[in-house]
Formats: C-alpha cells, structure tokens, sequence
C-alpha cells in the first residue's frame, strides 16, 4: 500500500554559490559575474530550465538592478537602474520594450533579457523593436553535457534532501534519460514522488520503475 504524501514544494536556492558552472554555460555565467560597462545589452538564449532565471538573479544582485516584469510594471522615465527581463517573449509588449530599450541606451542602463528562443523564431509586428534587438549581445546555454547533466541532478535531490549512495545510479540514469533540462527536473520530482511513497533508499531498482 503506498503512502499517502503532501503536495508541497522546496524551494530552489537561486544564488551564486548554487549554481554550477560547465561548458554548455559558462560563458553566460562568466558575462553575468562580470561587471562589464561595456555591454550594455545582452539577451541569453537557452533551453527552458536551464539556468536563464538563475543567472538573472546573479547578475541582477551584480549591477544595481531590477527584476522587470513588463506585464506589472508600468514604464517610468524616473528609473535609473538596470534592468532584467526574464522571459521577454512571453506576453510581450513591443511597443513598451522598445521604449524601455531606449530608455536604458539613453541614460547609459544595462539591459538583460532572457528567452528560451531566437530572435528570428519569432514574428516582430514592432520593425524598430526587431532593429533594436539584433543589435544586442547574445549569448547560448547548450543542452547539458555529462558532467553537468549528474551536477544538476545532484543539486535537485539535494534540495529535496535527497541523497544517492550509490554512484552508479547516475551511470544509469546517463545511459537512458532524454537529456534536456525540462526531463531532468521532471524525472526528479518523479524520484521525490517515488521515494516518499515506498519510503526506500534510492536504487537502481526502484529507479527502474520510473523509466
């Protein structure tokens, strides 16, 4: 008979120490970490779950900046700090960003903006807005890699108080899981799920049973 569990969440630790560093991010780490006066603006473009948030909070508490959310802000010519922009795609106001793009290059303001797609993917009705986004500096984070793929790994469980004994599970799960950051959350909060109901040691049998 399983055991009955409450649907609750940890939440997850956004700040420097806490993120990990590997090939697929580290030049986005590297410009968030930097206090760099000459880029002014920059959009990262990666993989949704992949750290975009993340790195905003680090480069956000790194430059005098504001968490923008272009849906419950309203643009005010008397701001006169950097900005982030997390997600900027989603319900965008062209019009809006594109003064507020202005404003920061008029005022000498930092711009960060984060998306999980290009910006040829997608169909601008604002031409000035489009104009102005392809001048910004853009930086990639790629699908995980090996290494990061077991560190992440690591980092959810343990924010879940989860810990693996056995190194060879993490062979395991390299071998047969869809390597993209979304599943790898995914597959965590089934391992949470699992464990809490059975109420065992994490296994590789028990393991079996989620793929």
């Amino acid at each position: 008979m399983k055991q009955k569990i409450f649907n609750y969440s940890i939440p997850s630790k956004l700040d420097l120490e806490n993120f990990y560093v590997s090939k697929p991010n580290v030049e986005a780490y590297n410009f968030v970490i930097t206090n760099n006066d000459i880029i002014k603006n920059t959009i990262i473009v990666g993989p949704n779950k992949s750290g975009k948030t993340h790195l905003g909070l680090i480069w956000i508490n790194n430059n005098n900046a504001i968490n923008y959310n272009i849906k419950n802000y309203k643009f005010s010519l008397n701001n006169k700090k950097n900005i982030f922009i997390d997600n900027f795609f989603e319900n965008l106001d062209e019009e809006h960003l594109f003064h507020l793009i202005n404003h920061c290059f008029n005022h000498n303001l930092k711009i960060l903006l984060t998306s999980n797609k290009f910006l040829n993917e997608y169909n601008f009705k604002y031409p000035d807005l489009s104009s102005r986004l392809k001048s910004f500096n853009i930086l990639k984070i790629n699908i995980p890699n090996d290494e990061l793929i077991v560190n992440l790994l690591i980092k959810l469980l343990s924010d879940k108080q989860i810990i693996i004994h056995n190194s060879e599970i993490f062979s395991f799960l390299l071998k047969r899981i869809n390597r993209t950051y979304e599943n790898i959350y995914m597959l965590v909060e089934k391992i949470d799920k699992l464990s809490l109901e059975k109420k065992r040691e994490l296994t590789i049998p028990l393991i079996k049973e989620l793929l």
